[in-house]
Protein backbone atom coordinates (compact mmCIF):
# COMPACT_ATOMS: atom_id res chain seq x y z
CA UNK A 1 0.00 0.00 0.00
CA UNK A 2 1.21 3.51 -0.97
CA UNK A 3 2.43 5.99 1.86
CA UNK A 4 1.70 9.34 2.52
CA UNK A 5 3.51 12.14 1.79
CA UNK A 6 5.59 13.40 4.46
CA UNK A 7 6.91 17.29 4.80
CA UNK A 8 9.61 17.43 7.02
CA UNK A 9 9.96 21.08 7.52
CA UNK A 10 11.93 21.07 11.06
CA UNK A 11 14.66 22.18 9.48
CA UNK A 12 13.42 24.76 6.99
CA UNK A 13 13.94 28.63 7.53
CA UNK A 14 11.34 29.14 5.00
CA UNK A 15 8.10 27.41 3.81
CA UNK A 16 8.27 25.70 0.56
CA UNK A 17 6.37 27.54 -2.08
CA UNK A 18 5.24 24.23 -4.05
CA UNK A 19 3.36 22.80 -1.26
CA UNK A 20 0.69 25.82 -1.78
CA UNK A 21 0.23 24.79 -5.41
CA UNK A 22 -3.16 23.43 -5.85
CA UNK A 23 -3.91 21.37 -8.84
CA UNK A 24 -6.54 23.94 -10.80
CA UNK A 25 -3.55 26.58 -10.19
CA UNK A 26 -2.84 26.51 -13.69
CA UNK A 27 -5.77 25.92 -16.16
CA UNK A 28 -3.52 26.90 -19.53
CA UNK A 29 -4.39 22.77 -20.56
CA UNK A 30 -8.00 23.13 -19.73
CA UNK A 31 -8.57 27.40 -21.29
CA UNK A 32 -7.92 25.53 -24.55
CA UNK A 33 -9.99 22.41 -24.59
CA UNK A 34 -13.05 25.06 -23.02
CA UNK A 35 -13.09 27.58 -25.91
CA UNK A 36 -14.66 25.59 -28.44
CA UNK A 37 -16.95 23.93 -26.00
CA UNK A 38 -18.43 27.87 -25.28
CA UNK A 39 -18.40 28.67 -29.09
CA UNK A 40 -20.42 25.99 -30.15
CA UNK A 41 -23.43 26.72 -27.45
CA UNK A 42 -22.99 29.86 -28.29
CA UNK A 43 -23.20 29.24 -31.99
CA UNK A 44 -25.83 26.33 -31.14
CA UNK A 45 -27.57 26.07 -27.98
CA UNK A 46 -30.03 22.96 -27.59
CA UNK A 47 -28.03 20.94 -29.67
CA UNK A 48 -24.69 21.46 -28.46
CA UNK A 49 -25.58 21.09 -24.78
CA UNK A 50 -27.30 17.72 -26.27
CA UNK A 51 -24.10 16.63 -28.32
CA UNK A 52 -22.09 17.47 -25.46
CA UNK A 53 -24.05 15.46 -23.13
CA UNK A 54 -23.37 12.37 -25.13
CA UNK A 55 -20.04 12.96 -25.84
CA UNK A 56 -18.96 13.67 -22.13
CA UNK A 57 -21.80 12.74 -19.87
CA UNK A 58 -21.82 9.34 -21.68
CA UNK A 59 -25.60 9.76 -22.26
CA UNK A 60 -27.05 6.50 -23.95
CA UNK A 61 -31.14 8.00 -24.19
CA UNK A 62 -32.02 8.45 -27.70
CA UNK A 63 -33.40 12.12 -26.95
CA UNK A 64 -32.78 14.80 -24.15
CA UNK A 65 -35.00 16.46 -22.22
CA UNK A 66 -32.83 19.24 -21.43
CA UNK A 67 -35.54 20.67 -18.98
CA UNK A 68 -36.12 18.18 -16.05
CA UNK A 69 -40.12 17.33 -15.99
CA UNK A 70 -42.66 17.73 -13.45
CA UNK A 71 -43.00 13.90 -13.94
CA UNK A 72 -39.17 13.53 -13.03
CA UNK A 73 -39.66 15.11 -9.72
CA UNK A 74 -42.31 12.80 -8.35
CA UNK A 75 -40.92 9.70 -9.78
CA UNK A 76 -37.53 10.76 -7.94
CA UNK A 77 -39.61 11.35 -4.83
CA UNK A 78 -41.15 8.04 -5.13
CA UNK A 79 -38.00 6.12 -4.79
CA UNK A 80 -35.83 7.91 -2.78
CA UNK A 81 -35.25 6.65 1.02
CA UNK A 82 -37.91 8.50 3.78
CA UNK A 83 -34.76 8.06 5.60
CA UNK A 84 -32.89 10.26 3.61
CA UNK A 85 -35.20 12.52 2.07
CA UNK A 86 -35.41 13.34 6.26
CA UNK A 87 -31.82 14.15 6.32
CA UNK A 88 -32.27 16.59 3.69
CA UNK A 89 -34.99 18.42 5.20
CA UNK A 90 -33.12 18.46 8.24
CA UNK A 91 -30.03 19.72 6.49
CA UNK A 92 -31.95 22.71 4.70
CA UNK A 93 -33.97 23.74 8.08
CA UNK A 94 -30.62 24.54 9.57
CA UNK A 95 -28.88 25.70 6.14
CA UNK A 96 -32.28 28.37 6.03
CA UNK A 97 -32.14 29.69 9.52
CA UNK A 98 -28.31 29.62 9.44
CA UNK A 99 -28.96 32.17 5.89
CA UNK A 100 -32.13 33.69 7.19
CA UNK A 101 -30.18 35.04 10.34
CA UNK A 102 -27.07 36.42 7.99
CA UNK A 103 -30.00 38.35 5.79
CA UNK A 104 -29.45 41.95 6.54
CA UNK A 105 -31.87 44.25 6.67
CA UNK A 106 -33.44 45.64 3.87
CA UNK A 107 -32.33 49.27 4.45
CA UNK A 108 -30.87 51.28 6.71
CA UNK A 109 -30.11 54.91 6.77
CA UNK A 110 -28.03 57.51 9.09
CA UNK A 111 -27.96 60.74 9.98
CA UNK A 112 -24.37 62.04 8.74
CA UNK A 113 -24.61 65.36 9.58
CA UNK A 114 -27.88 67.59 10.59
CA UNK A 115 -30.46 66.74 7.75
CA UNK A 116 -28.31 64.73 5.52
CA UNK A 117 -28.80 61.31 5.87
CA UNK A 118 -27.12 57.88 3.74
CA UNK A 119 -27.59 54.30 3.59
CA UNK A 120 -27.73 51.07 1.80
CA UNK A 121 -30.51 49.36 0.35
CA UNK A 122 -30.06 45.74 0.48
CA UNK A 123 -32.06 43.70 -3.09
CA UNK A 124 -31.56 40.82 -4.43
CA UNK A 125 -30.48 40.22 -8.09
CA UNK A 126 -33.09 38.90 -11.03
CA UNK A 127 -31.39 35.78 -11.36
CA UNK A 128 -29.15 32.77 -10.83
CA UNK A 129 -27.47 29.64 -12.08
CA UNK A 130 -26.97 27.22 -8.91
CA UNK A 131 -24.42 24.58 -10.37
CA UNK A 132 -24.46 21.41 -8.48
CA UNK A 133 -21.48 18.98 -10.17
CA UNK A 134 -22.10 14.99 -10.82
CA UNK A 135 -18.90 13.70 -11.84
CA UNK A 136 -17.41 11.73 -8.75
CA UNK A 137 -21.02 11.26 -7.43
CA UNK A 138 -24.29 13.41 -6.72
CA UNK A 139 -24.47 15.76 -4.45
CA UNK A 140 -27.88 17.55 -3.11
CA UNK A 141 -25.77 19.28 -0.29
CA UNK A 142 -24.32 21.03 -3.06
CA UNK A 143 -28.21 22.11 -4.15
CA UNK A 144 -29.44 23.04 -0.75
CA UNK A 145 -26.24 25.33 -0.23
CA UNK A 146 -26.35 27.38 -3.51
CA UNK A 147 -30.18 27.21 -3.87
CA UNK A 148 -31.19 28.25 -0.16
CA UNK A 149 -29.42 31.40 0.21
CA UNK A 150 -30.75 32.40 -3.16
CA UNK A 151 -34.26 32.17 -1.69
CA UNK A 152 -33.39 33.71 1.47
CA UNK A 153 -32.24 36.57 -0.89
CA UNK A 154 -35.04 36.53 -2.42
CA UNK A 155 -33.71 36.04 -5.89
CA UNK A 156 -37.05 36.21 -8.53
CA UNK A 157 -35.51 33.62 -10.75
CA UNK A 158 -33.14 30.47 -9.26
CA UNK A 159 -32.99 27.78 -11.23
CA UNK A 160 -30.37 24.82 -11.03
CA UNK A 161 -28.22 22.99 -13.50
CA UNK A 162 -26.11 19.98 -13.15
CA UNK A 163 -24.52 17.30 -15.67
CA UNK A 164 -27.13 14.09 -16.65
CA UNK A 165 -26.51 10.77 -15.60
CA UNK A 166 -26.20 8.09 -18.29
CA UNK A 167 -29.84 7.12 -19.04
CA UNK A 168 -30.30 10.92 -19.28
CA UNK A 169 -31.70 12.02 -16.21
CA UNK A 170 -31.02 13.97 -13.04
CA UNK A 171 -30.28 12.01 -9.66
CA UNK A 172 -33.10 11.67 -7.21
CA UNK A 173 -31.74 13.36 -4.31
CA UNK A 174 -30.65 16.51 -5.86
CA UNK A 175 -34.29 16.69 -8.02
CA UNK A 176 -35.93 15.90 -4.08
CA UNK A 177 -33.77 18.58 -2.98
CA UNK A 178 -34.76 20.86 -5.36
CA UNK A 179 -38.31 20.40 -5.05
CA UNK A 180 -38.16 20.60 -0.98
CA UNK A 181 -36.50 23.92 -1.11
CA UNK A 182 -38.91 25.45 -3.79
CA UNK A 183 -37.00 24.83 -6.93
CA UNK A 184 -38.71 23.71 -10.21
CA UNK A 185 -36.19 24.58 -13.01
CA UNK A 186 -33.80 21.94 -13.45
CA UNK A 187 -31.60 22.06 -16.13
CA UNK A 188 -29.33 18.90 -17.59
CA UNK A 189 -26.38 20.80 -18.19
CA UNK A 190 -23.09 20.48 -16.42
CA UNK A 191 -19.45 21.25 -17.05
CA UNK A 192 -18.29 24.16 -19.62
CA UNK A 193 -21.10 23.98 -21.59
CA UNK A 194 -23.41 24.76 -18.85
CA UNK A 195 -21.18 27.66 -17.45
CA UNK A 196 -21.78 28.90 -21.16
CA UNK A 197 -25.41 27.44 -21.60
CA UNK A 198 -26.96 30.22 -18.38
CA UNK A 199 -24.01 33.09 -19.86
CA UNK A 200 -25.04 33.12 -23.60
CA UNK A 201 -29.33 31.58 -22.81
CA UNK A 202 -30.30 28.71 -25.51
CA UNK A 203 -33.87 28.00 -26.64
CA UNK A 204 -34.37 26.49 -22.96
CA UNK A 205 -32.04 27.22 -20.33
CA UNK A 206 -32.39 30.55 -19.62
CA UNK A 207 -29.29 33.15 -19.64
CA UNK A 208 -28.40 34.08 -15.94
CA UNK A 209 -26.78 37.05 -14.45
CA UNK A 210 -24.39 35.14 -12.31
CA UNK A 211 -23.66 31.20 -11.77
CA UNK A 212 -22.71 29.72 -8.23
CA UNK A 213 -21.24 26.33 -6.91
CA UNK A 214 -18.12 24.44 -7.25
CA UNK A 215 -17.20 22.21 -10.28
CA UNK A 216 -14.33 21.07 -11.91
CA UNK A 217 -11.47 22.63 -13.90
CA UNK A 218 -13.34 22.35 -16.77
CA UNK A 219 -15.83 24.81 -14.72
CA UNK A 220 -13.59 26.72 -13.60
CA UNK A 221 -12.00 27.61 -16.52
CA UNK A 222 -15.42 28.30 -18.71
CA UNK A 223 -16.64 30.75 -15.62
CA UNK A 224 -13.51 32.68 -16.42
CA UNK A 225 -13.35 32.95 -20.06
CA UNK A 226 -17.33 34.18 -19.68
CA UNK A 227 -16.57 36.46 -16.76
CA UNK A 228 -17.32 39.77 -18.59
CA UNK A 229 -21.26 37.82 -19.38
CA UNK A 230 -22.10 36.10 -16.38
CA UNK A 231 -20.86 36.83 -12.66
CA UNK A 232 -18.63 33.90 -12.15
CA UNK A 233 -18.97 34.14 -7.75
CA UNK A 234 -16.40 33.21 -5.59
CA UNK A 235 -13.95 30.59 -7.02
CA UNK A 236 -14.96 27.34 -5.57
CA UNK A 237 -12.96 24.56 -7.74
CA UNK A 238 -11.28 20.89 -6.24
CA UNK A 239 -11.99 19.98 -2.76
CA UNK A 240 -9.39 20.97 0.01
CA UNK A 241 -8.87 20.83 3.13
CA UNK A 242 -5.87 21.01 6.31
CA UNK A 243 -6.40 19.68 9.95
CA UNK A 244 -4.36 21.74 12.16
CA UNK A 245 -2.77 19.86 15.09
CA UNK A 246 -0.69 20.22 18.57
CA UNK A 247 0.57 17.36 20.75
CA UNK A 248 -2.68 17.24 22.54
CA UNK A 249 -4.68 15.80 19.18
CA UNK A 250 -5.56 12.29 18.70
CA UNK A 251 -3.23 10.88 15.81
CA UNK A 252 -6.12 8.28 14.94
CA UNK A 253 -8.93 11.00 15.30
CA UNK A 254 -6.79 13.62 13.04
CA UNK A 255 -6.13 10.61 10.36
CA UNK A 256 -10.17 9.97 10.62
CA UNK A 257 -10.98 13.96 9.25
CA UNK A 258 -7.92 14.11 7.12
CA UNK A 259 -9.33 11.24 4.75
CA UNK A 260 -12.57 13.23 4.88
CA UNK A 261 -12.53 15.82 1.66
CA UNK A 262 -8.97 13.38 -0.27
CA UNK A 263 -12.10 10.81 -0.86
CA UNK A 264 -13.55 13.99 -3.31
CA UNK A 265 -10.80 13.10 -5.88
CA UNK A 266 -6.92 12.74 -7.26
CA UNK A 267 -7.43 17.02 -8.05
CA UNK A 268 -8.23 17.24 -4.39
CA UNK A 269 -5.87 18.50 -1.48
CA UNK A 270 -5.84 17.26 2.34
CA UNK A 271 -3.05 18.05 4.65
CA UNK A 272 -2.81 17.64 8.24
CA UNK A 273 0.03 20.30 10.02
CA UNK A 274 1.58 19.60 13.07
CA UNK A 275 4.60 20.59 15.13
CA UNK A 276 4.31 17.11 17.02
CA UNK A 277 6.08 13.96 15.14
CA UNK A 278 4.46 11.57 17.44
CA UNK A 279 0.87 12.84 16.27
CA UNK A 280 2.47 12.94 12.31
CA UNK A 281 3.73 9.06 12.79
CA UNK A 282 0.10 8.20 14.52
CA UNK A 283 -1.41 9.61 11.44
CA UNK A 284 0.62 7.67 9.06
CA UNK A 285 0.17 4.46 11.13
CA UNK A 286 -3.42 4.95 11.49
CA UNK A 287 -4.17 5.72 7.18
CA UNK A 288 -4.09 2.21 6.40
CA UNK A 289 -6.65 1.06 8.27
CA UNK A 290 -8.92 3.54 7.43
CA UNK A 291 -8.54 3.23 3.65
CA UNK A 292 -9.71 -0.56 4.29
CA UNK A 293 -12.07 0.69 5.36
CA UNK A 294 -13.80 3.10 2.26
CA UNK A 295 -15.20 2.21 -0.70
CA UNK A 296 -12.62 0.33 -3.27
CA UNK A 297 -12.53 3.83 -5.59
CA UNK A 298 -12.97 6.32 -2.82
CA UNK A 299 -10.10 5.07 -1.03
CA UNK A 300 -7.61 5.08 -4.12
CA UNK A 301 -8.68 9.06 -4.71
CA UNK A 302 -7.71 9.24 -0.85
CA UNK A 303 -4.22 7.50 -1.58
CA UNK A 304 -4.17 9.70 -4.75
CA UNK A 305 -4.11 12.81 -3.04
CA UNK A 306 -2.49 12.13 0.46
CA UNK A 307 0.38 9.99 -1.00
CA UNK A 308 0.80 12.65 -4.15
CA UNK A 309 2.11 16.33 -4.62
CA UNK A 310 -1.04 18.12 -2.86
CA UNK A 311 -1.62 16.25 -0.05
CA UNK A 312 0.08 14.44 2.73
CA UNK A 313 1.72 15.36 6.57
CA UNK A 314 3.80 18.59 6.93
CA UNK A 315 5.68 18.09 10.14
CA UNK A 316 6.91 21.60 11.69
CA UNK A 317 9.50 23.06 14.34
CA UNK A 318 7.01 25.10 16.27
CA UNK A 319 3.08 25.22 16.38
CA UNK A 320 3.93 28.98 15.17
CA UNK A 321 5.15 27.87 11.77
CA UNK A 322 2.05 25.30 11.27
CA UNK A 323 -0.20 28.55 11.77
CA UNK A 324 1.97 30.54 9.28
CA UNK A 325 1.78 28.16 7.05
CA UNK A 326 -2.23 27.50 7.50
CA UNK A 327 -2.57 31.11 6.86
CA UNK A 328 -0.08 31.18 3.71
CA UNK A 329 -2.09 27.78 2.45
CA UNK A 330 -5.23 29.60 2.72
CA UNK A 331 -7.37 26.33 2.69
CA UNK A 332 -10.88 25.60 1.93
CA UNK A 333 -11.79 23.75 4.89
CA UNK A 334 -9.50 24.05 7.94
CA UNK A 335 -10.61 21.68 10.92
CA UNK A 336 -8.16 22.29 14.46
CA UNK A 337 -7.60 19.74 16.43
CA UNK A 338 -5.86 21.87 19.57
CA UNK A 339 -6.15 21.49 23.71
CA UNK A 340 -7.75 25.52 23.14
CA UNK A 341 -8.91 25.25 19.17
CA UNK A 342 -10.86 28.35 20.09
CA UNK A 343 -7.22 30.37 21.22
CA UNK A 344 -5.72 28.74 18.10
CA UNK A 345 -8.63 30.32 16.05
CA UNK A 346 -7.79 33.99 16.94
CA UNK A 347 -4.83 33.31 15.03
CA UNK A 348 -6.22 32.42 11.31
CA UNK A 349 -6.53 35.08 9.60
CA UNK A 350 -7.08 32.88 5.91
CA UNK A 351 -9.75 30.24 5.94
CA UNK A 352 -12.84 29.47 4.02
CA UNK A 353 -13.85 28.01 7.13
CA UNK A 354 -12.67 26.40 10.50
CA UNK A 355 -14.41 23.41 12.45
CA UNK A 356 -13.18 23.84 15.92
CA UNK A 357 -12.73 20.42 18.42
CA UNK A 358 -13.07 16.82 18.21
CA UNK A 359 -17.03 16.60 17.48
CA UNK A 360 -17.11 19.05 13.98
CA UNK A 361 -15.59 17.27 11.71
CA UNK A 362 -15.88 18.77 7.83
CA UNK A 363 -18.83 16.34 7.12
CA UNK A 364 -20.68 17.94 9.54
CA UNK A 365 -19.67 21.52 8.02
CA UNK A 366 -20.41 20.00 4.78
CA UNK A 367 -24.03 18.34 4.76
CA UNK A 368 -26.12 19.62 8.05
CA UNK A 369 -24.47 22.38 10.45
CA UNK A 370 -25.93 25.41 8.76
CA UNK A 371 -23.34 27.46 7.70
CA UNK A 372 -22.35 27.22 3.71
CA UNK A 373 -19.80 24.51 2.59
CA UNK A 374 -19.23 26.63 -0.93
CA UNK A 375 -16.15 27.46 -0.04
CA UNK A 376 -13.19 29.19 -1.89
CA UNK A 377 -10.47 27.41 -3.12
CA UNK A 378 -6.74 28.00 -4.42
CA UNK A 379 -6.00 30.58 -2.06
CA UNK A 380 -9.06 32.93 -2.90
CA UNK A 381 -9.52 32.91 1.18
CA UNK A 382 -6.99 35.06 1.47
CA UNK A 383 -9.80 37.48 0.05
CA UNK A 384 -13.07 36.46 0.14
CA UNK A 385 -15.46 34.25 1.84
CA UNK A 386 -17.85 31.60 1.97
CA UNK A 387 -20.98 31.40 -0.26
CA UNK A 388 -24.20 33.74 1.82
CA UNK A 389 -26.53 35.53 1.02
CA UNK A 390 -24.64 38.46 0.43
CA UNK A 391 -23.50 36.57 -3.14
CA UNK A 392 -27.45 36.83 -4.21
CA UNK A 393 -28.12 40.32 -3.03
CA UNK A 394 -26.24 43.62 -3.84
CA UNK A 395 -26.45 47.17 -1.84
CA UNK A 396 -27.81 50.00 -3.79
CA UNK A 397 -26.62 53.03 -2.06
CA UNK A 398 -28.70 56.00 -0.89
CA UNK A 399 -28.71 59.54 0.05
CA UNK A 400 -31.65 61.79 1.16
CA UNK A 401 -30.57 65.53 2.06
CA UNK A 402 -33.22 68.38 3.10
CA UNK A 403 -33.33 71.96 2.96
CA UNK A 404 -31.71 72.30 6.19
CA UNK A 405 -28.93 69.76 5.73
CA UNK A 406 -27.40 71.26 2.08
CA UNK A 407 -25.52 74.20 2.82
CA UNK A 408 -22.87 72.75 4.71
CA UNK A 409 -22.51 70.11 2.25
CA UNK A 410 -23.01 72.35 -0.75
CA UNK A 411 -20.03 74.35 0.48
CA UNK A 412 -17.58 71.56 1.13
CA UNK A 413 -18.38 69.77 -2.15
CA UNK A 414 -18.15 73.19 -4.72
CA UNK A 415 -14.79 73.63 -3.07
CA UNK A 416 -14.11 69.84 -3.80
CA UNK A 417 -15.44 70.52 -7.27
CA UNK A 418 -13.44 73.25 -8.22
CA UNK A 419 -10.05 71.77 -7.07
CA UNK A 420 -10.64 68.87 -9.74
CA UNK A 421 -12.11 70.62 -12.14
CA UNK A 422 -15.27 69.94 -12.55
CA UNK A 423 -17.34 72.83 -13.29
CA UNK A 424 -20.31 71.03 -14.16
CA UNK A 425 -20.75 69.63 -10.28
CA UNK A 426 -19.55 72.61 -9.18
CA UNK A 427 -22.36 74.62 -11.04
CA UNK A 428 -25.01 71.83 -9.48
CA UNK A 429 -24.29 72.90 -6.17
CA UNK A 430 -23.56 77.29 -6.91
CA UNK A 431 -26.33 79.57 -5.70
CA UNK A 432 -27.67 78.80 -8.96
CA UNK A 433 -29.86 75.53 -8.04
CA UNK A 434 -31.44 77.44 -4.57
CA UNK A 435 -32.86 79.87 -7.72
CA UNK A 436 -34.01 77.38 -9.83
CA UNK A 437 -36.04 75.68 -6.66
CA UNK A 438 -37.12 78.82 -5.55
CA UNK A 439 -38.59 79.96 -9.16
CA UNK A 440 -39.88 76.83 -9.83
CA UNK A 441 -38.14 76.27 -13.30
Amino acid sequence: MKQPTFHDLTTVDVLPPNLFKRTEADLSFFAEKVKPIIEAVRTEGDAALVRFAKDFDRVTASTLSIRAEPHEFDAALARMDPKVVDSIRYAADNIRAFHTAQKPEDMWLKEMRPGAFAGDRHVPIDSVACYVPRGKGSFPSVLLMTAIPAIVAGVPRPIVITPPGPDGTVDDATLVAARLVGIEEVYKCGGAQGVAAVAYGTQTVPKCLKVVGPGSPWVVSAKRQLSHLIDPGTPAGPSESVVLADHTANPSLAALDLIIESEHGPDSSAYLVTNSRAVAEGVMAALPGLWAMLDPQRAEFSQAVLCGEHGGIVLTNHFDTAVDWVNEYAPEHLEILAEEPMAVMTRIRNAGEILLGNYTPVTLGNFVLGPNAVLPTNGAAKTAGPLSVFDYMKRISVGYVTRAGYDELAEQAHGFALYEGFSAHALAVSPLRKEIIRNGQ
